[in-house]
């Protein structure tokens, strides 16, 4: 609840999925993520939000977190941003979690 950033991303995989079990999960590319934009990855990717326009009207609300820290729509996704070369938290509000893992 109250971990920082710095916290979620040193986190090891085991440890990861055993702080966010029951977390809903989708894979996604890798390569895709890298690529595309974090409108699309929220989205059309990994489901999270049901459309481009909800990913924009929560952005404007400043209520997207990537790895417990706040994001713009205008976020490039890098590889410092995956939490042990392989997830990302994503955020809405304060207890929407979600979990992408790049295969």
């Amino acid at each position: 609840g109250r971990s920082t950033a710095e916290d979620v991303v040193e986190v090891e995989e085991e440890n990861f999925l055993e702080i966010f079990n029951g977390v809903q999960q989708k894979e996604v590319s890798k390569s895709e993520i890298l690529a595309g934009n974090i409108v699309d990855l929220l989205s059309e990717q990994c489901g999270f939000l049901k459309s481009k326009g909800e990913a924009r009207r929560e952005f404007a609300g400043n209520a997207i977190s990537l790895n417990k820290e706040k994001i713009t729509e205008d976020h490039q996704i890098t590889e410092k941003d995956f939490v042990d070369g392989k997830f990302l938290l994503l955020q809405k509000g304060k207890k929407n979690y979600f979990i992408v893992k790049a295969v």
